[in-house]
């Protein structure tokens, strides 16, 4: 080995990764992706039982001489019920000699990185003019999604929905303060769901929170909260009403709970995948084709974020202080 690989501590993960250079990293990533003929493996995930888990994902950066992996544990968080904790590593392989370049913080990446290919999915998908954002979650990922889809549209009105109202009104009061903005915590999940143009759906719910009946004419949705088949946060009617579109179509054939779900209750069939994010990224595919569509971006997540969000944290020069 020429080196020894870098390593990214959460600190530094967050310090050098800032949320509009990774929004491009992603809408490039998720574009190489759609582009690449390659066949990419699937996650495994293995049960541990009591809610703990255990992931793997291997795969390609398309377009660029570099691949990898994210090891990662998913436990229940003593500290925030119901809730959990993800912690491990993204590791970055240079393709031309096969070295190790960069061990990082998992959690950190994939805080920041999911975020962020919501907003990516977003700009594509979501009217111009969408000017109301709806959160359903309190956890991590709320915090990141309200960062990063706030950079892609010229959001008014924001309002958080949460199982637990104290969390919701905390988060309201910490995200005012950040973004400038009045948030709003929501008792009414279906009142929030139909006065937004944005919903993002960031929970560890098992069943769905998030109702096709309360979602508008015209509103965008980005389902992000269950990332393998078995916890649905949108039920099969959103499922069906919608242009449907995922990160990667084979990852989404596996394991995309709502989908799946409303596929065995006979709702949908496998061509109601629109296609891949990636896909209308590239112009490849076309995206929203009216203002009345609903469309949803089921985020399951692929490596191909992760390995870019690395790559990009890398070189990022100009590291800010750690949020």
């Amino acid at each position: 080995m020429s080196g020894a690989p870098a390593f990214l501590s959460e600190e530094e993960v967050y310090s050098r990764l800032d949320y509009d250079g990774c929004i491009a990293a992603m809408r490039e990533a998720m574009a190489a992706l759609s582009r690449d003929v390659r066949e990419q493996p699937l996650r495994q995930i293995a049960q541990l039982g009591s809610g703990r888990m255990f992931g793997l994902m291997p795969g390609l950066l398309p377009e660029a001489s570099e691949f990898g992996a994210k090891l990662v544990s998913v436990f229940p968080d003593p500290a925030a019920p119901g809730r959990s904790a993800h912690r491990g590593v993204v590791v970055l392989f240079d393709g031309e000699n096969g070295e190790v370049t960069c061990v990082a913080d998992a959690g950190a990446v994939t805080h920041i990185r999911t975020g962020c290919a919501s907003a990516a999915a977003t700009d594509a998908l979501a009217r111009p003019e969408a000017n109301a954002l709806a959160i359903f979650g309190c956890g991590a990922q709320a915090r990141s999604h309200l960062q990063a889809i706030t950079r892609v549209r010229q959001i008014e009105r924001i309002g958080i929905w949460g199982r637990s109202r104290d969390a919701a009104d905390r988060l309201a009061r910490e995200a005012s303060a950040e973004l400038g903005t009045e948030v709003r915590a929501w008792d009414d999940p279906a009142a929030l769901a139909a006065q937004a143009d944005i919903i993002c759906t960031v929970t560890s719910a098992a069943e769905p929170i998030l109702k096709g009946e309360w979602v508008r004419p015209g509103s965008h949705v980005n389902a992000v909260g269950s990332s393998f088949a078995g916890p649905r946060e949108i039920d099969g009617a959103l499922v069906a009403a919608s242009r449907y579109f995922v990160d990667y179509r084979r990852s989404a054939l596996a394991a995309a709970a709502e989908f799946l779900a409303a596929k065995a209750e006979g709702l949908v069939g496998d061509d109601h995948i629109a296609g891949e994010i990636g896909e209308v990224l590239t112009g490849r595919l076309e995206g929203r084709r009216s203002d009345e569509d609903i469309t949803v971006y089921k985020s399951l997540g692929h490596i191909a974020q992760d390995l870019a969000a690395v790559r990009y944290a890398l070189s990022n020069t100009q590291p800010r202080d750690c949020q």
